[in-house]
């Protein structure tokens, strides 16, 4: 659990401030900082009272809940667990009856510019068919389902279909391997699949249920019984006869009438997989209630959503971002929104900005990794520069995935923005369900690469390892004192790993602990993230655990003996992957280590998925450990950073070694 150094001292100083204007405050929900501190006191004063509050204000229970928080078996938190409701009539059937019900809720553009529109009541007629379809095929509330889709209508329509019938699902991210998928099905038992034929990016096919077909062929996954494909490509793939069904198949003489199943407050909504720093992802458990109450509520609060905007999270449903901000909160919320197939760099790198003119976006959530990747082809080439593009409709600008730099901050917000739209830079994780710590357009004064200050009723603090807590202006370790209700119920089938995982005795066994160092402003209180504290890499904002690349490294039993990897700074993806790897045979050198280092990052994308192809590779004749045989991670660190070792190496056992690897291969 302890923190590493460059997670605990800080000296980046930012005394830039932007206010809200007074045109972002008028109308806001949360207007001024009078506002969020009163909310804030409320929850103080009131804390069971103030999230019932809200549960009731932002959901349409089927059975009233009476209880509000159920602390008994702490850290396994269970909130309004006596009420009963349905997702997905909190998304699309609390709509039918109201103007909403005619309101496009999708604007769905295709890799190749083609623009599809649906409306709340088209959208609640196609989740009603496909969740029929399921139905007939036998599955049932309870029933785990493994969704494989690219970013289309198609894949919000599967999400909501389980949700409307009860069955619990499991989204895998598009790019991730057969070998990924496979064990993330048999983790879940999953007894379906939700898959399509292909994805469309950049202008190519990319083959999904061919990997389906592979992650299902070693003769393991027997509970599946069902393979749905959609067909969003013309071109053919193989089909297996008795389990695999088209969409087209499977939805053939279903009603589009379904009413919805209801469920506990607790019943898990979804189980999604996020990488630990031991081998094996862990699926992340979230509940009905708490989880899509605080969806709904962070749409209206972060992004001060309005019916007149139109909002556009860039995020696949694969991550967590896509599951609150793409499937669940914009439909609550009754938002339209913009769900975009492709690249953002295809047919050109302006493809962002032209596509916010043309669909009147106002809310834009965005990656620093993608911000950083579009600064640098503006830079290179002004035919795709923002100022190309007519951005006058924004009004809210967001970022998410990891810590945003002040500079890129700063180009965001004048570039993108025009100077007059705040950037929400929020932080959360997938375990956390929704936003933690994030400014709050209408209240909170901007500090650039700063998340500012905790949503009320979140109790944020910085502690050192042993939980006291660190004076504003020296780092530690983030942590949440108190539960709240979109929170980590459990990970899948391991409730041990979640009690060590996120409520570590060190710190009590009810504190959960986030993983990441931070440090608060001496001057605002103000929260900066500083980077994770275990061995976890944050790339593009995709966390990968360095083992599980290290197992993939190692898996590779024909040339790889051993293998480290650690993290570096990355001005794109914000962190890159470097291994270290000592091979079966001599230290290879010039051509020859290029082309080993292809091969083995060729084997990892196939291992785990091209997101977790180290971008350097280091090959040494043995890797800097102590004498008891432990790996020196900080010593790698130090190395893949460029930095010179000033640690203290006496417990090393082959100093020689560090000179090796900080040769460039």
């Amino acid at each position: 659990m302890s923190a590493p150094s460059s997670a605990i001292q800080s000296t980046l100083v930012e005394n830039r401030v932007f206010p809200p204007s007074e045109e972002t405050m008028q109308g806001a929900r949360i207007s001024g900082m009078p506002a969020y501190e009163a909310l804030c006191a409320e929850a103080a004063q009131d804390f069971e009272g103030y999230w019932a509050r809200l549960a009731r204000e932002n959901l349409i229970w089927d059975k009233p809940f009476t209880r509000t928080l159920d602390e008994s078996n702490a850290p396994f938190y269970r909130w309004f667990d006596d009420g009963e409701l349905n997702a997905s009539a909190n998304c699309l059937d609390r709509h039918i009856g109201t103007p909403t019900e005619n309101k496009t809720a999708i604007i769905f553009e295709a890799d190749d510019g083609s623009v599809t529109k649906v409306t709340y009541k088209e959208l609640l007629e196609r989740v009603s068919q496909f969740a029929n379809g399921l139905k007939a095929h036998g599955i049932v509330k309870g029933d785990r389902v493994l969704i494989y889709m690219p970013m289309t209508i198609e894949g919000v329509i599967a999400m909501q279909a389980c949700a409307r019938i009860g069955a619990t699902h499991s989204v895998v991210f598009g790019g991730f391997s057969a070998k990924a998928v496979h064990e993330r099905i048999l983790d879940v038992g999953a007894v379906a699949v939700i898959t399509a034929n292909y994805q469309m990016r950049g202008g190519k096919e990319l083959p999904l249920k061919a990997i389906i077909d592979d992650a299902l062929s070693g003769g393991d996954c027997v509970n599946v019984r069902n393979v749905f494909v959609f067909e969003r490509s013309k071109s053919p793939c193989a089909m297996v006869a008795g389990r695999d069904k088209t969409f087209t198949e499977m939805m053939a003489g279903q009603s589009s009438e379904c009413a919805p199943e209801i469920v506990g407050a607790e019943h898990p909504l979804f189980i999604l997989y996020t990488s630990g720093s031991t081998g094996k992802p862990k699926g992340v458990q979230h509940s009905t209630a708490g989880y899509l109450m605080w969806a709904k509520q962070t749409m209206e609060w972060s992004f001060d959503i309005r019916d007149t905007d139109v909002f556009w999270c860039t995020a696949d449903i694969g991550w967590i971002t896509g599951h609150t901000y793409v499937a669940y909160g914009p439909l609550a919320a009754g938002a339209t929104q913009i769900i975009f197939e492709g690249i953002p760099t295809y047919p050109n790198a302006g493809r962002f900005w032209q596509m916010i003119e043309r669909h009147k976006c106002s809310v834009f959530y965005t990656a620093p990794t993608a911000i950083r990747s579009l600064i640098k082809a503006a830079e290179a080439d002004a035919a795709v520069h923002p100022d190309r593009s007519d951005l006058t409709s924004l009004r809210i600008l967001g970022s998410v995935g990891e810590p945003i730099n002040p500079e890129a901050w700063m180009w965001y917000y004048k570039n993108i923005g025009g100077e007059r739209c705040p950037v929400v830079d929020t932080f959360w994780q997938t375990e956390n369900g929704g936003h933690v710590i994030t400014p709050l357009p209408g209240a909170t004064p901007l500090v650039p690469g700063s998340c500012t200050l905790p949503l009320p009723g979140i109790i944020a603090q910085v502690v050192d390892e042993t939980g006291a807590e660190m004076p504003n202006g020296d780092g530690g370790i983030l942590v949440i004192k108190r539960p709240w209700p979109s929170m980590i119920r459990t990970i899948w089938g391991d409730p041990e790993r979640f009690k060590k995982s996120y409520f570590p005795e060190e710190l009590g066994g009810t504190v959960y602990l986030a993983g990441d160092g931070a440090v608060r402003s001496a001057d605002r209180g103000y929260f900066r993230i500083t980077g994770r504290i275990d061995d976890v890499l944050n790339v593009s904002g995709h966390r990968m655990g360095t083992m599980e690349i290290e197992s993939a490294l190692v898996a590779k039993t024909d040339l790889v003996a051993e293998a480290a990897v650690v993290g570096r700074p990355d001005d794109v993806t914000g962190e890159a992957i470097c291994a270290f790897v000592v091979l079966k045979r001599s230290r290879p050198t010039g051509e020859e280590a290029k082309q080993i280092a292809k091969e083995l990052r060729d084997w990892v994308a196939k291992e785990i998925g091209p997101i977790a192809k180290p971008k350097e590779i280091r090959f040494g004749d043995n890797l800097p450990k102590t004498r008891s045989g432990k790996i020196m991670r900080r010593l790698l660190r130090s190395i893949a950073k460029g930095e010179k070792i000033t640690q203290d190496i006496s417990t090393l056992e082959n100093p020689a070694i560090l000179d090796q690897l900080s040769e460039s291969n």
